[in-house]
């Protein structure tokens, strides 16, 4: 296995040289197999799988970055969450638009937090891929003792569940945050469950997928636990922070946060009605208070659970 591609290239030297990330991961030694090159084309040369790990907004860039180094057998693969901002495309459309539709494709998505992971915590995700053949690989290659990867045909479904989850943790550490309780959350998270399907399912999804590990299981994960940075987003937003005191606090990627504007779009453009979702974009878009929120949320109009 081979790392690299890292924006910060003196951090990917440091890695090389230490084989381990000490700034996220420290004292986890890489695994034996594991080599880290600073150069991408070197990292790329003679591989036939390339596993793609970066934010939604920065994936057309790597993609277009890696093409011409890529051999015609190359299969791609990412475990990016997101729609494409403004386009409202998902990493496969990313990735079809960049490398062309013909070359083998998939994602990796799923409750998965970095630090489980590597600690050697029992872990299981989704390998979905537009070939069954190359999930079936990815599976083989990723699966060892205490992590399991499962496969599945449906790419919309596994990227709309990884996309709209993280939109939602936002307002779950918000509801903590504000102190509302069990009860909230798991409404949150469930009503969360079912806006999100209603959008995959709009868009071609497998309604059944959503039942799965990269949709209702990473939505349960990033909404109750405090590795997530989304959650600890929301709950820095309850008590008072801006946006961007969060972020510096959190000093990692929060993708909720251009989630949130990229989901609103997806949303309005269909007519799907995802109204935690928009309360969480009125909050980081509008001024909104989160408090303001759940007012308006608990006023909706009452209709069947099913509707």
């Amino acid at each position: 296995m081979r790392l690299g591609g890292v924006r910060e290239l003196d951090l990917l030297e440091i890695m090389a040289a230490d084989g381990e990330n000490a700034r996220y991961l420290p004292g986890i030694p890489f695994p034996a197999n594991l080599i880290a090159y600073p150069d991408i084309k070197e990292c790329i040369d003679d591989a036939r799988d390339i596993l793609v790990v970066v934010p939604s907004h920065g994936l057309r860039e790597t993609l277009t970055t890696i093409k011409p180094l890529l051999g015609p057998r190359s299969r791609v693969c990412w475990a990016t969450k997101g729609f494409e901002l403004h386009t409202g495309k998902l990493p496969h459309q990313v990735a079809a638009d960049v490398l062309g539709p013909d070359r083998p494709m998939a994602v990796l998505s799923g409750p998965t937090f970095a630090k489980e992971v590597a600690a050697g915590l029992p872990t299981a995700m989704t390998i979905a891929a537009s070939d069954a053949g190359f999930a079936e690989d990815l599976a083989v290659a990723l699966s060892a003792r205490n992590f399991r990867a499962y496969t599945s045909d449906d790419m919309i479904g596994v990227e709309v569940g990884g996309a709209v989850k993280n939109v939602l943790a936002i307002a779950a550490g918000m509801s903590d945050g504000l102190g509302f309780g069990a009860n909230t959350r798991v409404a949150l998270i469930n009503r969360g469950l079912v806006e999100m399907t209603r959008l995959g399912v709009a868009l071609g999804a497998k309604q059944e997928t959503f039942m799965g590990l990269a949709c209702m299981g990473d939505l349960v994960l990033t909404c109750t636990d405090n590795l997530s940075r989304n959650r600890r987003m929301g709950l820095a937003l309850a008590s008072g922070m801006s946006i961007e005191e969060a972020k510096k606090e959190i000093q990692q990627v929060v993708e909720g946060v251009m989630a949130a504007e990229a989901v609103k779009e997806v949303a309005d453009d269909l007519g799907i009605e995802m109204p935690i979702c928009q309360q969480v974009y009125q909050i980081l878009y509008a001024g909104t208070s989160p408090r303001e929120a759940v007012e308006t949320l608990m006023g909706r109009e009452l209709k069947p659970e099913n509707s």
